[in-house]
């Protein structure tokens, strides 16, 4: 499973790229739109950012996958959202906006789950590698 190193030098090499670029590389991967999601600290409070895929829209909002590459434990990002589902989003080099976070129902992970991993197997693999359920997050806007 990815360690916290590696996974804070993936997020700040996919900043590199987008700072080099001038935005104008790194905002799409593997066919997904990419979005900076902020967080508030759970026990810090203070401002939290990571860069991740949305496999899936949902007309203004966005589906995130707390999969964390099927690691047993949930990612900081995803326990940070529980305590304060009040988020900020940017997306596409546009301006950051409020958003809220929930966890998927059961139906509608049961319903969205078959289409993501239809469309990105690697998430499929990553439950596979974990006996937790990866939850889906569902980025509204307020």
């Amino acid at each position: 499973m990815p360690s916290d190193f590696a996974l804070k030098a993936m997020n700040a090499s996919h900043r590199v790229l987008l700072a080099v670029t001038f935005g104008k590389v790194g905002w799409h991967f593997g066919g997904m739109p990419v979005l900076e999601l902020t967080t508030t600290g759970r026990t810090s409070g203070e401002a939290r950012s990571c860069m991740l895929t949305s496999p899936l829209q949902i007309g203004d909002g966005y589906v995130i996958v707390a999969s964390r590459g099927g690691d047993d434990h949930h990612p900081a990002w995803f326990l940070n959202l529980q305590a304060n589902p009040d988020v900020q989003v940017a997306v596409g080099g546009k301006p950051r906006r409020s958003m809220k976070a929930r966890v998927a129902t059961p139906d509608e992970r049961a319903e969205w789950w078959p289409t993501i991993t239809a469309a990105q197997a690697t998430y499929a693999g990553y439950q596979k590698k974990t006996t937790r359920e990866i939850p889906l997050v569902l980025l509204e806007p307020v």
